[in-house]
């Protein structure tokens, strides 16, 4: 006799999990060709290949898939960072990588870079990126409060100040290689910034 196993609740799971990732994906094609104003949850299981009643069924409004999307692509931009040890390599190994990503960005990136931009005239998006932004911040800041106590970085540097600038940096030069692409550079340039803000924290006035 057949029994309902738990290896049989990880499948439907998987099931579950595997359809939520391709609404995701397709939403973020969508809000990278589109526009966010235009996304609707019947174009979104179009393109999916789904109804939109398994759109619903899965989020259930218009506000809950934009939220689970803005949350998607706020993850893994920049693998691999917390394997190094908090402090000025860190910090620079940031701004490496993720100029570095920049020039193979995928879909869901760019639609990351595309809703953070739309966040600053989108209610409902303010409140998501301006956490994941205070967030982003803190781990900067971070880096900075760590290189200072270990004596790589002056003591008269405010880490606030710094945080503020670096994001402002990345974010700017993401953007515009979404403008335009073959203007810049992500593999010279990342070591050209990331050199910049080394002399910057480290050297006398």
């Amino acid at each position: 006799m057949a029994v309902d196993s738990p290896t049989g609740r990880r499948t439907q799971q998987e099931r579950r999990e595997r359809t939520e990732s391709a609404l995701i994906t397709a939403a973020a094609e969508l809000v990278v060709e589109t526009g966010l104003r235009s996304l609707t949850l019947a174009r979104v299981g179009e393109r999916a290949g789904y109804s939109r009643g398994i759109v619903n069924h899965h989020f259930g409004s218009k506000q809950a898939l934009v939220e689970a999307l803005a949350h998607a692509t706020q993850t893994g931009f920049v693998p691999g960072i917390d394997r190094i040890a908090p402090g000025l390599e860190r910090l620079l190994a940031v701004v490496e990588r993720y100029i570095g990503a920049l020039g193979g960005v995928t879909v869901i990136n760019r639609a990351f870079l595309l809703l953070w931009a739309e966040a600053a005239t989108a209610p409902e998006l303010t409140e998501i990126f301006r956490d994941r932004d205070e967030g982003f911040r803190t781990r900067l800041r971070a880096d900075v409060e760590a290189a200072i106590a270990e004596g790589s970085v002056r003591p008269d540097t405010d880490p606030g100040d710094v945080a503020i600038a670096i994001m402002g940096q990345l974010r700017g030069i993401g953007l515009q290689r979404l403008l335009d692409p073959d203007a810049i550079d992500t593999e010279r340039l990342r070591h050209v910034v990331a050199a910049q803000w080394r002399r910057a924290l480290t050297m006398s006035d």
